[in-house]
């Protein structure tokens, strides 16, 4: 094992002074170029990879229909504006003038209205749960009108990179090609993919933000062990890497940046109140209050994310101070309620079932076998297949959140959230404050309240637990420039390598 991270350590390092003798041969000056190590993705597709967090990286080759700014607010990117009807069940979208996709075919209307519909109905989608709102789309040139099932005045935010990063529609003819290799009109062109070894990228000159990319080239190297990381960046075989919270003191002793990007991320202990102990609710309300948040935040995040009891970090304006500590940590409370569901200690007995061992596991086992539960851990490699077929009683989940908060809160709570293990439950209240949150213009002054109220509706479900929240951790070198503080996002814009 010391001798196959040595080879890919070895292999990484020549990369990387391949890529610095490469840009000053003939005595050229060297191309600004950033070294990532990624764990490379698994899809290039955007309708099969999902919102998931390799939206990040998938954001170097594709650009969206919108883009959010620091505050979480919707602004352009390949649409350069956008209009509702009076009824707010109808927007049009209105694209950009002369763009076009690195294989050359034209950003238009049709290209967008082509790749939300396959969103919509390919097989293998991970989207079409995201698209629930939109009943058609219409193609005029450059104006995408899309009419909506009800009213929604989410959409600017849920076209975002998580979910609208535009594939060309000629190289999405087969889906199975561009998910091997991404065809799109964002900052940057692949120009090799080797997988499981690297993707170098170079800029896109036809761009529409091309004058404001700084870098000319990135490459994507895969990621060593974790144990490794800071040491790769102090030595400039990578410039930027993502960081396990374990190693944030080492990083900050090697006098590298940490940078604790802003996110939407949150984690939860996830129930299915359909099957047999949680049918109960008072088993609920047990789990409930046995849970220390604190303990999660210092043994996973090693002190750098915070206890949260919603989807949401507390600084977030969807957060609802109103239900906060709504479920404090009292064993002893725990234990009654178990007492008046009828149950002795060591009476129930539950496996936890998780994609791979995991530190937030054995805390969920301990804990609760401080009531008088017994939990046994059980690795399952397939366990989304279960868990999204809402087939588990126990399980733990962990959510990079959307630039939606509509959307976030449906998707935990909603009866056929993909989150929400207990479908098709939703709790009493939810579905009339959610519709009110979503027929709410953005710019109103009611909506952070009616967001709020969603929120708090959301959060009498007895399918989650929420534990901590944790920010995007990631180690630079000191010649990377700051990336500007965009909540769950990386933007290339402005970004240099000196």
């Amino acid at each position: 094992m010391r001798r196959t991270k040595l080879a890919a350590a070895v292999s990484a390092l020549a990369l990387a002074l391949t890529g610095c003798a490469g840009g000053a041969a003939g005595g050229g000056k060297s191309e600004p170029t950033l070294r990532w190590a990624v764990t490379l993705p698994a899809h290039w597709d955007p309708v099969v990879s999902g919102s998931g967090a390799q939206f990040r990286i998938l954001s170097l080759a594709y650009a969206s229909l919108t883009e959010i700014n620091e505050k979480g607010e919707a602004v352009p990117s390949l649409a350069e504006s956008w209009d509702y009807n009076d009824k707010g069940d109808q927007v049009t979208f209105h694209l950009r003038k002369g763009l076009k996709f690195s294989d050359g075919e034209p950003v238009n209307a049709e290209a967008i209205k082509a790749y939300l519909e396959r969103a919509k109905t390919q097989k293998n989608s991970a989207l079409f749960g995201d698209l629930t709102s939109i009943k058609t789309v219409t193609a005029k040139d450059l104006d995408v009108v899309i009419d909506l099932t009800q009213t929604d005045f989410q959409i600017p935010l849920l076209l975002g990179e998580r979910v609208a990063q535009i594939p060309s529609p000629k190289a999405a003819q087969d889906p199975a090609a561009l998910d091997k290799s991404p065809v799109g009109a964002g900052p940057f062109v692949v120009t090799e993919n080797v997988p499981g070894s690297h993707v170098h990228l170079k800029k896109n000159p036809d761009y529409w933000d091309a004058a404001n990319i700084k870098i000319e080239k990135v490459e994507l190297l895969s990621a060593p062990d974790t144990a490794t990381i800071v040491s790769g960046v102090q030595t400039g075989v990578y410039d930027l890497a993502g960081l396990a919270p374990n190693q944030v003191k080492a990083a900050e002793a090697a006098k590298l940046d940490v940078v604790l990007q802003p996110g939407y991320n949150a984690s939860n202990i996830s129930i299915n109140i359909n099957k047999k102990p949680f049918d109960n609710p008072k088993v609920v309300d047990a789990v409930r209050h046995a849970i220390n948040r604190q303990e999660f935040v210092d043994k996973v995040t090693f002190g750098q994310g915070t206890p949260t009891d919603q989807p949401f970090p507390t600084t977030y304006l969807a957060y609802d101070q109103q239900s906060a500590n709504r479920w404090p940590y009292d064993v002893e409370k725990a234990k009654a309620l178990l007492a008046e569901a009828g149950h002795k200690p060591g009476d129930i007995k539950l496996d936890l079932v998780i994609p791979n061992q995991q530190t937030a596991a054995e805390i969920v086992q301990s804990q609760l076998a401080a009531i008088g539960i017994t939990v046994g851990i059980k690795v399952d490699p397939n366990w989304a297949t279960p868990f999204f077929a809402k087939d588990l009683t126990l399980s733990l989940y962990g959510t990079t959140g959307r630039e939606s908060p509509v959307q976030t809160l449906t998707a935990h709570f909603g009866p056929n959230g993909p989150l929400n293990l207990s479908t098709p439950y939703q709790p009493e209240g939810f579905e009339v404050a959610v519709k009110k949150a979503r027929e709410t213009p953005l710019g109103s002054p009611d909506y952070q309240a009616n967001l709020q109220a969603a929120t708090r509706a959301g959060l009498e479900s007895k399918a989650l637990v929420f534990t901590h929240s944790l920010p995007n951790l990631f180690v630079k070198s000191s010649k990377v420039s700051d990336f500007a503080p965009i909540p769950g996002q990386l933007h290339w814009t402005g970004l240099t390598v000196s």
